[in-house]
C-alpha cells in the first residue's frame, strides 16, 4: 500500500515510468479477473491494457483506496462493457470459449490441478454473470462488498445475496461434477 501511495505520488508529478511498474505489478492479477469475467483471454490482455491506456491520458490520480482494487474496479467495468455488447448483438456462447489458463510452476503442478481448475472454470461459467463477477471480485481480487456494490450499481444486501446465491450455486455445481 505504501509502495502504490508512492508510485502514485511520482506519476502526479509526472513520472509516467511508474506506469511500467504498477502494470508489471499487477498484471497477472488483472489479467486473471478479465479472464474469469470474460472467458476469453485475448479480451482480457486487452481489457487491462485498455485501463493502463486510460492512465496515460490522465494528467493526475487520486487514490483513496487499494490501487489493486481501483485497478480491478477498472478493469471489472470495463469487462461488463464488453459483456453487455457481446449480449446485445447475441454472440455469447460460454460453451466456445477458452479456458482460463493456470500460470504454475511447472508440469506437475498442472498435472495435478489441471482437472480442478477446468472444473471450476466450467462451474463459474454456468453461474449467471452477476454472481460470477460478485466472486470473483471478492474472493480473487479482494474487494468489499460495498466497494463491489458501487461498482455494479446496486445495493449491499443485493451484492451479499448475490454472492451467497452464487457460492451456493457454485458448490452444487461442483458437487454433482464431483459425483459424476
Amino acid at each position: 500500500m505504501l509502495e502504490d501511495k508512492r508510485l502514485i505520488w511520482k506519476f502526479n508529478q509526472g513520472d509516467r515510468g511508474v506506469l511500467h511498474r504498477i502494470y508489471e505489478k499487477y498484471k497477472n492479477d488483472l489479467v486473471a479477473l478479465a479472464s474469469a469475467l470474460l472467458n476469453d483471454k485475448t479480451a482480457a490482455e486487452d481489457t487491462v491494457h485498455d485501463v493502463f491506456v486510460g492512465f496515460i491520458a490522465a494528467e493526475r490520480f487520486r487514490l483513496t483506496g487499494s490501487l489493486k482494487g481501483y485497478l480491478a474496479t477498472c478493469v471489472a467495468n470495463n469487462a461488463r462493457n464488453i459483456n453487455k455488447a457481446k449480449q446485445q448483438q447475441k454472440n455469447i456462447s460460454l460453451h466456445n470459449a477458452d479456458s482460463v489458463v493456470s500460470d504454475s510452476d511447472g508440469p506437475d503442478c498442472s498435472a495435478i490441478f489441471g482437472e480442478q481448475i477446468s472444473q471450476l472454470t466450467s462451474s463459474l461459467e454456468q453461474l449467471p454473470y452477476e454472481q460470477r463477477e460478485v466472486i470473483v471480485l471478492h474472493l480473487y481480487s479482494g474487494l468489499k462488498f460495498r466497494v463491489i456494490a458501487r461498482c455494479q450499481g446496486v445495493s449491499v444486501n443485493t451484492v451479499q445475496g448475490r454472492y451467497r446465491y452464487g457460492l451456493d450455486k457454485l458448490r452444487s455445481l461442483l458437487n454433482s461434477g464431483l459425483n459424476r
